[in-house]
């Protein structure tokens, strides 16, 4: 047997936060958009699946037509059966991430990030599946210091931890 493997680069020319994942159930797409909505009240988002049996249609919703546009785009590019993407806006992963995760049909979130993100796809003669994500970039060193400091006040600018003050 024969496997092709392929680097597919998720386009996000707005660097949105993004979830991807897999899930195995034609109601992932009701499911992840009541998720979604009931996580974060200014939520803007698009989401698209891609079934992998019966019809084999790529499944959208969302509140925000640039953004399953967007999703749909990426997902056509991925072709793996029964994967799903999330573009947010007004939102961060952390925001949703949960409510995502404990739906009973989402089998694996690949990643959630704004980082650039190439999909590393195996393909055969039966079609595409996803072996994993390259997220982001290698690192560069450790933190110093001054990064701890600068990690500390952005967690607290952003909400995410109290103020020690």
């Amino acid at each position: 047997m024969k496997i092709k493997l392929i680097s597919v680069p998720i386009k996000n020319p707005k660097k949105l936060n993004l979830i991807f994942g897999q899930s195995h159930f034609i109601k992932t797409v009701e499911d992840l958009h009541e998720a979604l909505v009931s996580s974060a009240s200014e939520i803007k988002f698009g989401l698209a699946f891609s079934e992998a049996s019966g019809d084999c249609l790529i499944r959208t919703s969302g509140n925000d037509e640039a953004l399953i546009k967007l999703a749909v785009e990426n997902l056509i590019k991925i072709s793996a059966g029964h994967t799903f993407l999330i573009f947010l806006d007004n939102a961060f992963p952390i925001n949703v991430l949960p409510a995502v995760k404990n739906l009973s049909e989402v089998c694996n979130i690949y990643c959630a990030s704004s980082n650039p993100i190439e999909v590393i796809i195996a393909e055969t003669k039966q079609g595409r599946g996803v072996l994993g994500v390259v997220d982001g970039y290698k690192p560069k060193g450790i933190e110093g210091k001054k990064d701890k400091e600068n990690r500390f006040n952005l967690l607290r600018k952003f909400g995410y931890k109290l103020s020690s003050k």
